[in-house]
């Protein structure tokens, strides 16, 4: 038998055909795969239309599921504490608002009935409305697209300005990236075999009612290899649930049992927010032992070999006065607004700490996973609580004294991004409120400092106006304002490339340092000018010294561990044995474990609810209202971009982006 025949044999064939096959060369089967009959042909037609219509029918049920749900939203949710406080903005915008579609009604009747004024005489005028129209294209022709026109070329030259400031952002990243430019460490590094070369270090967690974080930095900073008696954790507990203070406690004791030199420290009197808290730990005696300080959050874990990899940078440079190291987080793909937020933090570190502390050696302090020398914060005047921002202000008051800043790309701290809108919308207001709050301050000095020219230019005009100012200025008022007026008044309309050709390479250049974000390329240009509001809103605040400027909230986390910390929390776990687990919790007070029992049978979960926005909301039904306008004219561009504008603002008013709450 030839090796590619094949015998099939059937018990009963009296209902089958057989084939014989010997050869793989038969042409039969070839015939019998070209040959489709009308009936099966007919089927395939019959699958692919039902498909059409379950798909059809699946468009109605999603819309009623949408808007069932949005109802739902409405009637549970309310409005933010921070809403109620700032309404001076949203008072503009909703006047903003009831002009646009006044006048939406009027050209809309005008489109009906087809009035072509060019050629209407003031005498052949019918009606009362089509006076009213007629006065209204006089005035805007005559007042408000002059008005508009200067505005809009004002806003596009800063728009130009900032996106060229970007672009050599760029340049001089591609620049680091091709020549290997990175901070070397100079001279020889520390003997491991003799401690006593190892600088002295501290290093400070402040935290404030971080329940949900404080073990798991504890534990990293805990971990540090560095020799013990070279080292000191401070744990800065600010918060005011003493439950709370007694299970950090606990967790500090539990480390210092194992050997680790650390202690807590939690103040009576707590003004001044995190710089208060800083300053009141750099008061201590012991710490003018220490030549440097390492400072963590409550929700930042860096690893084990972070002090080895920045503080030796610090040798045979006195001129260094810190040392920042890069962000990693570790619920970047949690929710689309964690992947957002991380496109912006992969730019800002990628591009603009790297190439300012490359060129310049001046950036901010990121407030968090930096090393500082000590005598450099001494000269600097120590931490201060005239701002928000009192990272920012430190920075600024230590480059005005001389002292040098490196930033290192390659060392990262595992941390958190905030997974609910409330909690970014807040952490953004304090971020664009405290440096203006920092420019006024600090004007006076940095014009009377001893740096060269053009440093005090960066100062002021980069590191300030431009980036903390004049970008959050435009991209409100040329997106959110004069693009749907212009609707209104089309002698004053946007170029094309204003609004989409420009704002999407600008996206691109911000999505480079994180490719893997690029199909959240649209999402991010209309998240981030729908942000624009809030920026906006706190730049204000900042500048003039509004109440809402000096607000200060914590971060809300959630502890989230990537796998590594599991795994690596597995490890400590199995080395500890049951019975120091047994002798710890004997250790504890009989009130410390009451409270600690007590905490779960009396404490009530707060009821949490997503909440409305109703500055977003506005701008939603405002840019919809500019949209809808667009259409009667036949714009292309600008009708698709006011459109998913205006249905982003209305996701994120409804509160529908990031952390949801059942």
């Amino acid at each position: 038998m030839a090796p590619s025949s094949v015998v099939v044999t059937i018990e009963k064939p009296n209902k089958f055909s057989l084939v014989e096959i010997n050869s793989s060369d038969s042409t039969l089967l070839l015939e019998k795969q070209k040959g489709v009959s009308p009936k099966q042909f007919t089927w395939f037609l019959f699958l692919k239309a039902n498909r059409v219509f379950a798909c059809l029918s699946w468009l109605p049920m999603a819309f009623k599921t949408m808007v069932s749900s949005v109802k739902k939203r409405v009637a549970l949710s309310h409005v933010s504490e921070e809403e109620t406080k700032n309404r001076r903005l949203y008072r503009f915008i909703k006047l903003f608002l009831a002009i646009s579609i006044l006048a939406l009604v009027l050209e809309i009747v005008a489109h009906l009935k087809k009035w072509d004024l060019s050629i209407i005489r003031p005498w052949e005028v019918q009606g009362l409305l089509q006076w009213c129209y007629m006065a209204w294209l006089s005035f805007r022709v005559d007042y408000v697209a002059p008005m508009v026109l200067t505005m809009s070329k004002f806003c596009i030259v800063l728009f130009l300005i900032q996106s060229l400031d970007r672009l050599v952002l760029c340049l001089g990243c591609f620049w680091i990236k091709y020549n290997n430019l990175k901070p070397r460490i100079n001279g020889d590094a520390f003997d491991i075999e003799d401690a006593s070369s190892f600088p002295m270090v501290l290093v400070q967690i402040p935290m404030c009612n971080e329940r949900e974080v404080f073990a798991q930095s504890i534990a990293a900073a805990c971990q540090l290899d560095w020799p013990k008696d070279r080292i000191l954790i401070q744990v800065l507990d600010d918060s005011d649930d003493g439950n709370l203070q007694l299970l950090i406690k606990d967790e500090v004791s539990s480390w210092r049992e194992k050997g680790v030199n650390i202690i807590y420290r939690h103040r009576l009197i707590r003004t001044g927010y995190k710089a208060g808290n800083l300053k009141s730990a750099m008061g201590c005696d012991y710490v003018r032992d220490y030549e440097f300080v390492a400072i963590f959050d409550a929700d930042f874990q860096p690893n084990s070999d972070f002090l080895k990899q920045t503080v030796p940078h610090f040798k045979g440079d006195p001129e260094l006065g810190l040392v920042q190291a890069r962000w990693s987080f570790v619920n970047k793909d949690e929710n689309l607004l964690t992947r957002l937020q991380n496109i912006n933090l992969c730019f800002h570190f990628e591009v603009e700490q790297q190439v300012n502390g490359a060129f310049l050696n001046f950036f901010g302090f990121n407030g968090t996973a930096g090393v500082w020398r000590i005598k450099a914060l001494e000269d600097s005047g120590g931490w201060l609580e005239r701002t928000t921002v009192e990272d920012m202000d430190i920075a600024v008051r230590a480059h005005l004294n001389g002292w040098k800043f490196i930033f290192l790309n390659d060392v990262k701290v595992l941390c958190e991004l905030p997974e609910s809108y409330e909690a970014y919308k807040k952490q953004q207001h304090r971020w664009h409120s405290g440096p203006m709050q920092l420019f006024r301050l600090c004007l006076p000095a940095v014009l009377r400092s001893k740096l060269s020219v053009s440093k005090k230019a960066n100062l002021i005009f980069l590191f300030f106006l431009l980036r903390k100012l004049i970008l959050p200025f435009y991209s409100f008022t040329l997106f959110c304002i004069i693009l749907p007026l212009t609707m209104f008044i089309p002698e004053a309309e946007l170029p094309l490339w204003v609004i989409c050709y420009v704002p999407i390479f600008m996206s691109l250049l911000n999505i480079l340092p994180a490719p893997k974000s690029f199909p959240f390329l649209v999402p991010y240009l209309l998240f981030e000018n729908t942000m624009s509001v809030t920026k906006f809103n706190a730049m204000i605040s900042g500048l003039f010294q509004l109440g809402s400027a000096y607000e200060w909230v914590v971060t809300k986390k959630t502890g989230r561990s990537s796998e590594s910390d599991l795994v690596a929390l597995a490890e400590r776990e199995s080395k500890s044995s049951n019975e120091e687990k047994i002798t710890r919790r004997h250790s504890e007070s009989g009130l410390e474990m009451l409270n600690k029992l007590k905490q779960h049978e009396e404490t009530t979960p707060l009821k949490k609810r997503n909440k409305l926005y109703r500055k977003e909301l506005a701008l939603a039904l405002l840019l919809l209202t500019a949209a809808a306008r667009s259409l009667l004219s036949a714009h292309g561009v600008h009708f698709y971009f006011l459109l998913f504008q205006g249905l982003t603002f209305l996701v994120v008013g409804l509160d529908l982006i990031g952390e949801q709450v059942s």
